[in-house]
């Protein structure tokens, strides 16, 4: 009754490196989602609270309403926002990332054997002396 633990589904590391991903990807666009929800409540805000009530009636920015300009700053954030939920993360995501990873082990493993026929080339080693000195070690 009490000693008994209820088993647990085991989840093998790729699978939880994939839902990790999923994950995290979701939270990305959940945010970006978030992020234009509140720039057009804030957009309507501003225009308001210049056109209807009157703050900063009289600034103007190259003949235009200051929040105009002001908006405009947000709408640059939210477009790079974006851009890097969007289009950034499609070309330099995990998966992007495992291919740089993997390129540059197999650049890594193709000069380690490089070096090793060199090394060998340049300072033969008979194959007795080999076996022997395995012999030793075992």
């Amino acid at each position: 009754m009490f000693g008994t633990k209820k088993p647990t589904p085991q989840i093998d590391k790729e699978q939880l490196e994939l839902i990790e991903s999923a994950q995290k990807r979701v939270r990305q666009k959940k945010r970006l989602y978030q992020h234009f929800i509140l720039f057009l409540i804030g957009a309507v805000f501003l225009i308001i609270l210049n056109v209807a009530i009157g703050v900063g009636e009289g600034v103007t920015l190259f003949q235009r309403p200051w929040f105009v300009y002001a908006i405009l700053a947000w709408l640059f954030l939210f477009v790079y926002h974006f851009f890097n939920v969007f289009i950034t993360h499609r070309f330099m995501g995990k998966d992007w990332e495992q291919k740089q990873l993997d390129k540059l082990v197999a650049k890594q493993k193709a000069r380690i054997a490089e070096l090793e026929t060199t090394v060998r080339s340049q300072n033969p080693i008979e194959e007795e002396q080999l076996s022997d000195e395995k012999k030793k070690i075992q």
